[in-house]
């Protein structure tokens, strides 16, 4: 019985925590979106959305995150011949540089934008999207605006 009494307490406490945040979630996500111009959401229902995501643990991140390193792995196995330190060995314009990107990449610098040139490749560019899964494709976006960001090591 003081088995099945622990289960029982466990598996509320859990259930709990799990409604906790999916409401946390559902509200930080209802704040993003606009509102008539005649109704304004006060800032401290804001503030209280979001302090409820984080005691709930629901962290914002950005929607493509992937993990940089193994991006920075999977560019130099699959990029680098053609990309190394950020630049380009066939159109030479087109850099991977931030300023570059933000002319020539269509949908502009952003990880989703990278993911499908990577995957579609483009002009003179290869497609990757049947060799490389789509959290390696993920992950080489990441590495790809990260590293844009700092600054390429040339």
């Amino acid at each position: 019985r003081r088995c099945q009494c622990r289960r029982a307490i466990f598996f509320t406490t859990n259930t709990t925590k799990m409604k906790l945040i999916i409401v946390a979630a559902l509200i930080a996500s209802a704040s993003a979106w606009t509102t008539p111009q005649h109704f304004e959401v006060p800032a401290a229902i804001k503030a209280a959305a979001v302090g409820v995501a984080v005691t709930a643990g629901v962290a914002v991140s950005p929607a493509f995150a992937g993990d940089v390193g193994a991006g920075e792995q999977i560019f130099n196995a699959n990029c680098a011949a053609c990309h190394a330190g950020g630049q380009n060995v066939i159109m030479p314009e087109k850099t991977l540089e931030k300023e570059a990107l933000d002319s020539y990449l269509a949908g502009g610098r952003n990880e989703k934008a990278v993911m499908t040139q990577v995957t579609n490749g483009k002009n003179a560019m290869p497609a990757f999207g049947g060799r490389l899964s789509d959290e390696d494709i993920d992950n080489v976006a990441s590495y790809v605006i990260a590293t844009s960001e700092a600054g390429w090591d040339e």
